[in-house]
């Protein structure tokens, strides 16, 4: 059924603007349908209707007018737009069984959660959600389907969720209150994401936006403020996720603001994240995390300010392992099982590589302390940090120097998974070629932590950093067998007794530094002589 009722043709009329540069573009008001917009009776099959009219037809918009469309599940098919006027709202059913499993052919670890959502699509191309209108997906509404055999996550429906799809445009949409991640983008192509809000602190798992395994995906000019990560690039499949720009963006989040990983099989490349502010999140505002096999690499991040984090920046190589499906059945709403070593394929071990991280201006950032860490024989390498100005709330103790650090390195990869660091700055552990220039770090409260640690640590290069320091630590900076590493242009502001002091470490350049606030440049510890350090050019 076209359009052509009276209303119908203001609607059109009232959108002409936003659909002018597709002028041939025939639209389907879901009110000619059956919708009545009065937020009590269920839409669903007229929204349905719709959208499969306009794809008959051979695509088209299909318009929300103003008013409250409650419904459940419904299914995208190809060359169709949902258009969401100013003053419409489509609201996710609170019953579950308005939201049937649907299975998807492509294999990923995401097979364990839920498999019902609010929209759906699967293999279709050119399609488009946009206007300035509100999807909300009640999620408070599904903690009631949470049992103690069943955490919930099963039964609580994704906002959005977009399988092995083409040309995806979502644009100035309003999204709130998601029962569970409230949008996953798996193993899609050339996707659009543009001005969109997202406020999900309802439930729980409820991510703001989840790229996973996807090529060609431009993010731009977005606010998201969830309860979980706000924006995340998973690898959940054997495919990576990579060539992925995001920009423009304001992002809050009870976890972590900007994150790669926890999934991590398919690895990422070609990743950069850019001009953005990061502002009241709990965790880490930059968390870059490979823990189950993969390749990253070629990642860039530059100008962020952020505010009140409990971390600004986490790297981790880890080796959790974990396979990201098994060769039995599995999928619709029951968990993979392990129970059959022969059905496991496990990820080898994963590389964290090639990372630039610049023009960073963080404050407010906790007690734990940033970090860089690989495991033993697996360093995390090739990373650069440049222009970083960071403020901390300080409060760390003399006796968190000599803490011994867990490896942990099976664990769950998260910030907080060391403790408080023995470094109030940064702590890099198993690393190679690591490089931190013009670094500028200070606290609010008294710390008696060094500003700089470093265990294990080969090709080394520290340009103009300086951090603020309490008088009676043991240096500014720790070394714990170190390799190859330069120390240059450096001028400490604060009065020091030794810049660094080092143990077990070789090959330790010191030049071209200005040291008149420190009384010694380098403290030698165990296992090291006058011949492990040299010293040139320096003022003192």
């Amino acid at each position: 059924m076209r359009i052509r009722s009276i209303k119908s043709i203001l609607i059109v009329a009232s959108t002409f603007l936003f659909f002018s540069a597709q002028a041939s573009t025939v639209f389907y008001s879901v009110l000619d349908y059956g919708a009545n917009g009065d937020g009590i009776t269920i839409a669903t099959k007229a929204i349905q209707k719709a959208i499969d009219t306009a794809n008959k037809n051979g695509g088209g918009t299909v318009v929300f007018p103003a008013g409250k469309y409650l419904s459940g599940t419904i299914f995208f098919r190809s060359n169709v737009s949902l258009y969401f006027d100013a003053g419409s709202e489509l609201i996710g059913s609170t019953n579950l069984k308005d939201y049937p499993l649907t299975i998807c052919a492509y294999r990923s670890y995401t097979d364990n959660y839920t498999q019902r959502s609010l929209i759906y699509a699967e293999k279709v191309v050119n399609i488009s959600i946009s206007g300035m209108g509100t999807i909300n997906g009640q999620g408070a509404s599904f903690s009631q389907y949470q049992t103690k055999e069943d955490p919930g996550y099963l039964n609580r429906p994704y906002m959005f969720r977009f399988i092995e799809c083409k040309n995806i445009t979502v644009r100035d949409i309003t999204i709130i209150n998601s029962p569970m991640w409230v949008q996953h983008y798996l193993a899609c192509e050339d996707v659009v994401i543009d001005g969109i809000t997202v406020n999900s602190f309802v439930a729980w798992n409820n991510d703001g936006i989840d790229i996973d395994s996807c090529d060609k995906v431009r993010i731009s000019n977005c606010n998201i403020n969830s309860g979980d990560d706000a924006i995340v690039l998973k690898a959940t499949s054997n495919r990576p996720c990579w060539n992925i720009t995001i920009t423009n963006c304001v992002l809050s989040s009870h976890t972590n603001a900007f994150k790669l990983g926890t999934e991590s099989n398919g690895g990422f490349q070609n990743i950069t994240f850019s001009n953005s502010v990061i502002h009241n999140t709990q965790l880490a505002g930059i968390a870059l995390e490979m823990v189950d096999g993969g390749n990253l690499d070629r990642v860039s991040i530059n100008n962020i300010a952020m505010e009140n984090c409990g971390t600004a920046i986490f790297i981790r190589l880890g080796n959790r392992a974990r396979p990201f499906l098994s060769k039995g059945p599995g999928g619709g709403n029951k968990a993979w099982t392990w129970d059959k070593k022969e059905d496991v394929v496990l990820p080898g071990m994963g590389l964290l590589s090639d990372v630039m991280i610049s023009n960073i201006q963080a404050t407010g950032i906790g007690l734990v302390g940033c970090s860089i860490t690989g495991i033993p024989g697996h360093p995390a390498e090739h990373i650069t940090l440049q222009n970083i100005s960071i403020g901390y709330t300080g409060g760390g103790t003399a006796d968190l120097i000599s803490r011994d650090i867990p490896q942990v390195e099976k664990n769950y990869p998260e910030f907080g998974m060391f403790g408080p660091l023995p470094s109030y700055g940064f702590y890099v552990r198993h690393a190679n070629n690591i490089r931190f220039e013009n670094i500028e770090l200070e606290y609010e409260s008294i710390d008696q932590r060094p500003a700089f640690k470093f265990e294990d640590v080969q090709n080394l290069d520290l340009v103009d950093v300086d951090g603020e320091a309490e008088q009676d630590i043991p240096a500014l900076i720790l070394m714990n067998e170190v390799r190859n590493a330069h120390i240059t242009s450096c001028r400490p502001g604060n009065k020091m007794k030794f810049f660094i002091n080092a143990r077990k470490s070789s090959k330790i350049g010191i030049m071209n530094n200005d040291f008149t606030n420190v009384t010694e440049i380098v403290k030698l510890g165990a296992g090291m002589t006058k011949e492990d350090v040299f010293l040139s050019s320096n003022m003192n």
